[in-house]
Protein backbone atom coordinates (compact mmCIF):
# COMPACT_ATOMS: atom_id res chain seq x y z
CA UNK A 1 0.00 0.00 0.00
CA UNK A 2 1.04 3.78 -1.11
CA UNK A 3 0.86 6.24 2.60
CA UNK A 4 0.57 9.19 -0.25
CA UNK A 5 -0.09 9.94 -3.71
CA UNK A 6 1.01 13.82 -5.00
CA UNK A 7 -1.41 15.60 -7.31
CA UNK A 8 0.13 18.47 -9.35
CA UNK A 9 3.03 17.86 -6.77
CA UNK A 10 0.95 18.57 -4.02
CA UNK A 11 1.06 15.36 -1.53
CA UNK A 12 -1.86 13.87 0.28
CA UNK A 13 -1.35 11.10 2.73
CA UNK A 14 -3.58 8.56 2.26
CA UNK A 15 -5.98 5.44 4.25
CA UNK A 16 -6.29 3.28 2.17
CA UNK A 17 -4.82 2.68 -1.56
CA UNK A 18 -6.05 0.59 -4.02
CA UNK A 19 -4.46 0.10 -7.79
CA UNK A 20 -5.62 -1.61 -11.50
CA UNK A 21 -4.73 -2.09 -14.61
CA UNK A 22 -7.70 -1.74 -17.17
CA UNK A 23 -7.30 -2.16 -20.51
CA UNK A 24 -3.84 -0.92 -20.41
CA UNK A 25 -4.79 1.73 -17.92
CA UNK A 26 -4.06 2.56 -14.29
CA UNK A 27 -7.17 3.22 -12.27
CA UNK A 28 -6.05 4.44 -8.73
CA UNK A 29 -8.32 3.90 -5.68
CA UNK A 30 -7.81 6.34 -2.44
CA UNK A 31 -9.25 7.13 0.56
CA UNK A 32 -8.06 10.37 2.42
CA UNK A 33 -9.02 12.19 5.53
CA UNK A 34 -9.70 16.00 5.12
CA UNK A 35 -9.37 18.58 8.02
CA UNK A 36 -11.92 21.68 8.25
CA UNK A 37 -8.37 23.61 7.73
CA UNK A 38 -7.11 22.09 4.60
CA UNK A 39 -10.89 21.67 2.85
CA UNK A 40 -10.37 24.58 0.36
CA UNK A 41 -7.09 24.15 -0.60
CA UNK A 42 -7.97 20.40 -1.69
CA UNK A 43 -11.34 20.92 -3.10
CA UNK A 44 -9.67 24.05 -5.01
CA UNK A 45 -7.13 21.30 -6.46
CA UNK A 46 -9.56 18.56 -6.90
CA UNK A 47 -11.42 20.67 -9.30
CA UNK A 48 -8.86 21.00 -11.27
CA UNK A 49 -10.20 17.21 -12.52
CA UNK A 50 -6.88 16.01 -14.12
CA UNK A 51 -3.71 16.00 -12.64
CA UNK A 52 0.04 14.77 -12.63
CA UNK A 53 -0.32 11.77 -10.83
CA UNK A 54 2.79 10.48 -8.62
CA UNK A 55 3.02 7.34 -6.59
CA UNK A 56 6.43 7.72 -4.90
CA UNK A 57 6.33 4.65 -2.79
CA UNK A 58 5.21 2.49 -6.10
CA UNK A 59 7.53 4.57 -8.71
CA UNK A 60 4.48 5.55 -10.53
CA UNK A 61 3.80 8.83 -12.27
CA UNK A 62 1.21 9.28 -15.06
CA UNK A 63 -1.72 12.19 -16.30
CA UNK A 64 -4.68 11.06 -14.29
CA UNK A 65 -8.41 12.47 -14.41
CA UNK A 66 -11.01 12.05 -11.89
CA UNK A 67 -13.57 9.17 -12.47
CA UNK A 68 -14.98 9.10 -9.14
CA UNK A 69 -15.21 11.22 -6.23
CA UNK A 70 -17.32 11.52 -3.29
CA UNK A 71 -17.18 12.87 0.59
CA UNK A 72 -18.22 11.46 3.97
CA UNK A 73 -19.14 15.58 4.62
CA UNK A 74 -19.89 18.40 2.33
CA UNK A 75 -19.53 21.29 4.83
CA UNK A 76 -16.02 21.27 6.17
CA UNK A 77 -16.34 24.84 7.34
CA UNK A 78 -16.88 24.30 10.82
CA UNK A 79 -12.81 24.26 12.61
CA UNK A 80 -11.58 20.66 13.78
CA UNK A 81 -14.33 18.58 11.69
CA UNK A 82 -12.38 16.14 9.71
CA UNK A 83 -14.32 14.15 6.58
CA UNK A 84 -13.23 11.24 4.31
CA UNK A 85 -12.81 11.64 0.33
CA UNK A 86 -13.15 8.61 -1.77
CA UNK A 87 -10.96 9.33 -5.17
CA UNK A 88 -10.45 7.40 -8.32
CA UNK A 89 -8.06 8.30 -11.13
CA UNK A 90 -7.83 7.10 -14.22
CA UNK A 91 -4.86 7.21 -16.25
CA UNK A 92 -5.39 9.32 -19.40
CA UNK A 93 -4.86 7.38 -22.70
CA UNK A 94 -3.00 10.12 -24.34
CA UNK A 95 -0.02 9.47 -22.14
CA UNK A 96 0.90 5.99 -22.94
CA UNK A 97 4.13 5.28 -24.07
CA UNK A 98 4.93 3.09 -27.66
CA UNK A 99 1.14 4.04 -29.03
CA UNK A 100 -1.04 0.55 -28.69
CA UNK A 101 -3.06 -0.64 -25.44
Amino acid sequence: MASKILLNDITIPVEAYNEELTRGLRIISVVFNVTSENYHAITSLLYKQTFDVKIPEKNLAFRGTIRKYATSITNLYHPGQVGEFHLVLRETPEQKEGGSE
